[in-house]
């Protein structure tokens, strides 16, 4: 139904609209639509700075016989933290599919883009982590890798985790932030060390060199890639999607040209007979890992379709709310 003047929401009002829903079969609702071929998401918008270093990217799409159409504008500014700032940032516009009127504007500050890629994460987790987890690997500690422990408890009950970031006073702050979370957080002194001690990695950085090599991964490890969502990012070593016995990905399409199957396709490191996307899995799970000793990978490089699902739960709450 169109409104007659936008609905315009502000951070706050998010932050509380996102404590009473669960996002989690409503992120995998748009990956089953996207695989399914339900869903119309051109290709990203993208624009690369240098100085300072940061990066916007716009996505945007729709799901056939929903609502809305959706906008989204998502930025990273590396260098913000220096200045008291977030280095995500960014808005959500929602449009009638019937009439092309805006409907919403969504002054989430990034924030929704952040809590879908975390979301995403642990949808991987559920179908693709082994039966007993050992330990959590988290490669990174800005906020990508503080939101995965905000969800974790959603899909396994593993509370150790283990963290390596660059550098290490951030690694302690990290730990001191969480002291009072169930989690019990270790630091690694090197990422040789993580591998080790854990059977699940996610990785959450920006990196333009592979982090992570082939010959540290134990079998059975399932690893989360979500860091590189350019060209230019990797934090896997090709060998690793080569090492793999299943490799997923959020959107086959947009790994031609960015993301960790980019990269090891460019090296001739991927068999393409090995390659399945998220939406398939979770429509079938046994299309997934079958058992504890498979090497499983999953590279997200953020698709329009999780932007679509979580702006349109948040504006349907809203008007449930306000009537």
């Amino acid at each position: 139904m169109a409104l007659d003047i936008p609905v315009i929401l502000h951070l706050t009002t998010i932050q509380q609209y996102l404590k009473t829903v669960d996002l989690i079969p409503v992120i995998e609702q748009g990956f089953v639509a996207y695989s399914k071929g339900n869903a119309v998401v051109p290709p990203v918008g993208e624009l690369i700075f240098e100085n300072p270093q940061g990066e916007a990217h716009i996505k945007f799409g729709y799901i056939r016989q929903q609502p809305y159409y959706i906008v989204k504008i998502a930025s990273g500014f590396y260098d913000n933290p220096k200045f008291g700032i977030k280095s995500s940032q960014g808005l959500m516009l929602l449009f009638s599919q019937l009439t092309g009127e805006l409907q919403a504007i969504l002054l989430d500050e990034g924030h929704l883009t952040d809590v879908r890629t975390a979301i995403a994460s642990m949808i991987t987790l559920k179908y693709l982590a082994p039966r007993r987890i050992e330990a959590i690997g988290i490669i990174g500690t800005g906020i990508q890798a503080h939101l995965q422990l905000a969800f974790l408890e959603k899909v396994c009950d593993c509370k150790n985790i283990v963290i390596w970031g660059r550098n290490p006073q951030k690694c302690l702050a990290f730990q001191k932030d969480l002291k009072d979370s169930p989690f019990n957080i270790n630091i690694a002194h090197s990422i040789s060390e993580l591998s080790q001690l854990s059977n699940v990695i996610i990785t959450t950085t920006p990196s333009s060199n592979p982090l992570l090599e082939d010959h540290q991964i134990r079998k059975g490890t399932h690893i989360t890639a979500i860091g590189s969502d350019t060209a230019g990012k990797i934090e896997l070593s090709p060998l690793i999607i080569k090492k793999a016995d299943i490799i997923v990905s959020d959107s086959i399409a947009q790994s031609q040209s960015r993301g960790e199957i980019y990269q090891a396709r460019k090296q001739s490191c991927l068999d393409e007979k090995k390659l399945i996307e998220l939406g398939h899995i979770i429509q079938n799970p046994l299309s997934g890992r079958t058992n504890d000793q498979q090497i499983t990978v999953a590279d997200l490089t953020g698709v329009a379709v999780q932007d679509i699902m979580i702006a349109t739960t948040i504006l349907e709450h809203h008007l449930k709310l306000t009537g």
